[in-house]
């Protein structure tokens, strides 16, 4: 069970300090997001850079942007690992491919209305599916309820294909119900206010990762 806090909901003045408080995270969640894709402008490839000058976390750089194939290959070199959307690739195949030759794992999230589906002939090609479960764009949203089916579809058809891909979930994770997204397959969950509301930072985390592991399917 992985939580990757999301620096969306960080102090954006003072990211060196916060991510010094994230010593239990298993990785930093960061959204790149393009005002084209999203209707929100926020990171780019420089903050993205300059992010792992200061920790020596894994870098989860999650790609809502418009033309994947153009810009997300450069993330591979800051970043373990780059996720583009489906709904904005236009090969999402070699895409994929391209970021796993350039040395970060490949990920392909999916928004709240894309089937699940639509993923299952790329699968041998991911390390991990995200499941989105909130619409991409903004930090602090609930989850959406309709999601939660897909959660458990996309965990069947991971273990139908008999990879070893890990399955994320974004949007709306909290202490009240990471229990049930892990219980329903998910793995690796993005928290940004549910870690960030607590001055503890290591302590939330790890409150979280044990809900999680103590329901874990």
């Amino acid at each position: 069970m992985h939580i990757h806090p999301s620096i969306l909901s960080a102090d954006f003045a003072n990211f060196a300090l916060e991510l010094s408080k994230l010593n239990a995270a298993d990785a930093v969640h960061v959204d790149v997001m393009d005002n084209h894709f999203v209707p929100n402008l926020t990171f780019g490839l420089g903050v993205v850079e300059a992010l792992r000058k200061v920790t020596t976390l894994p870098l989860d750089a999650h790609l809502m942007i418009a033309d994947p194939e153009r810009w997300a290959p450069p993330y591979a070199e800051f970043a373990e690992s780059v996720t583009f959307h489906l709904e904005a690739s236009k090969n999402p195949l070699a895409l994929a491919r391209e970021i796993r030759a350039l040395g970060a794992k490949a990920c392909i999230a999916i928004k709240p209305n894309t089937p699940v589906q639509s993923l299952v002939e790329l699968l041998p090609e991911l390390d991990m599916v995200l499941i989105m479960t909130v619409e991409p764009g903004f930090g602090g949203q609930g989850l959406i309820p309709e999601t939660l089916q897909k959660v458990a579809q996309a965990r069947g058809e991971i273990r139908a294909s008999g990879l070893d891909i890990a399955l994320q979930v974004d949007g709306g994770v909290t202490e009240d119900n990471i229990a049930q997204l892990a219980a329903l397959g998910a793995n690796v969950f993005v928290a940004g206010s549910a870690v960030f509301k607590n001055p503890d930072r290591d302590a939330q985390i790890l409150k979280l990762r044990e809900l999680a592991k103590a329901h874990a399917s």
